[in-house]
Formats: C-alpha cells, sequence, structure tokens
C-alpha cells in the first residue's frame, strides 16, 4: 500500500544540543535504512519550512504506523496521512 505522509517538526528552541545532534543523527540513519529497503520510496523537502512529504510502500496501516512512531523525531511530529491507490489513467505500471 502506498501513503502520502506530510511530517512537520517542530524540535523545542530548548533542546539540548548534544541531545538535537543525537536524534536528527538516529533519524538520518534511520529514515536511509527504510529507504534503502524500499519502505521509504520518496521524501521531498518542503522549501521554507521544517517539513517534508514523503511517499511509504508498506503493507498495511500497521506497518505505516509502527515505522512512523519508531521515528527517533516522532516526539516532536505533526504527521497527516493519506493512502494512496493507482489512479486509473496511471501509464506506468510500477508506480503501484
Amino acid at each position: 500500500m502506498l501513503f502520502h505522509v506530510t511530517m512537520d517538526v517542530k524540535i523545542p528552541r530548548d533542546l539540548p544540543a548534544e541531545e538535537r545532534a543525537d536524534i536528527l543523527a538516529r533519524e538520518k540513519a534511520y529514515s536511509q535504512d527504510l529507504q534503502r529497503r524500499g519502505k521509504w520510496r520518496h521524501i521531498w523537502r518542503i522549501a521554507g519550512q521544517y517539513a517534508n512529504v514523503s511517499i511509504f510502500d508498506v503493507q498495511d496501516n500497521a506497518e505505516l504506523h509502527d515505522i512512523l512512531s519508531g521515528l527517533p523525531l516522532f516526539p516532536f511530529m505533526a504527521i497527516t496521512v493519506t493512502p494512496l491507490l493507482r489512479h486509473p489513467s496511471a501509464i506506468r505500471d510500477d508506480d503501484s
């Protein structure tokens, strides 16, 4: 199943620098592993915001929930999830 996910990140300004650096390093490693495994198919930064738009390819809602709640930045995110379905006019067979 494909999901469109928007993540808006709000890290507290008073978070200690070392803790912030650790969380960001773990977030990068976690997200890149998911990308390598094909679970996190696309990620785009939203210009002018600390936010992204992503496409996830997972088995079901539960797997997506587990992935998102495992993000080190999860406690600092507002997340919007939209399930996607292949459009009948799509011409590419590999986009499902």
